[in-house]
């Protein structure tokens, strides 16, 4: 098992893609390099297609998660103190992966560029290096250059009076469910968490399923390739 910290693990985990880590938590469930932490398909350990990657010139990010819960601002509701988000960001090891919720009354899901600018540089700030939501963003230009990744369903330019209605709490975002200090992975075909305690082996099943994809892709190229040596040496999968 690999001697390194927590934090030296998660900066060599970002030098992986999202694909290789769900394979190694749940996706390749039998595989001895693979930790089946959930059911395979329905786990919820993984984000599906409505999430879009805004930057997808960017590294992965992996991160610590921190979540949150944000709707449009109605009397009855209870707000939380406005300093709760930063608060909990701040107390967070880092880096961070902030996954928030946002729930909306009839006809406005589509309408709240809940991010922006000012909001992502006060994430930064506090360590965040990618934000995961079901719900638009704005400002993309202005935030490029703060190289925080999001995983987002869009873009639009405006939005309404906005409730934080919590924070810390396990939140569904694409079907994938977090809850604070999970490990989030993300790159552009989406993201993927698993508890913080399972860091070192994660890292160890990776690195040993890049060194067999590495291996099985060589008989491609080989220049006697056939199908016929291929079914001869074929022990599963391709």
């Amino acid at each position: 098992m690999s001697k390194l910290t927590d934090e030296q693990i998660i900066q060599e985990l970002m030098k992986f893609d999202t694909a290789t880590i769900c394979n190694v938590v749940a996706t390749y469930s039998g595989s001895d390099i693979c930790l089946s932490l959930y059911d395979e398909w329905r786990g919820e350990y993984y984000t599906d297609t409505s999430l879009h990657c805004m930057y997808p010139e960017l590294q992965p990010v992996c991160g610590y998660a921190v979540t949150a819960w944000y709707s449009d601002k109605k009397p009855e509701q209870t707000a939380m103190d406005r300093w709760a988000l930063l608060e909990q960001l701040y107390a967070s090891p880092k880096p961070v992966v902030l996954v928030v919720k946002q729930t909306y009354s009839p006809g406005l899901e589509n309408m709240s560029g809940l991010f922006g600018g000012n909001m992502t540089t006060s994430f930064k700030a506090f360590g965040v290096e990618g934000v995961i939501s079901d719900g638009p963003m704005r400002d993309l230009e202005e935030i490029r250059p703060m190289k925080v990744q999001y995983l987002v369903t869009g873009l639009t330019s405006g939005h309404g009076s906005l409730q934080l209605r919590g924070v810390g709490m396990p939140v569904t975002v694409a079907r994938m469910t977090v809850q604070s200090g999970d490990i989030v992975h993300m790159d552009q075909c989406g993201a993927t968490k698993f508890p913080a305690k399972y860091l070192p082996q994660v890292f160890e099943y990776a690195k040993e399923l890049r060194k067999r994809e590495i291996e099985s892709q060589k008989k491609y190229h080989a220049a006697d390739f056939s199908l016929e040596k291929l079914k001869a040496g074929a022990k599963g999968g391709y």
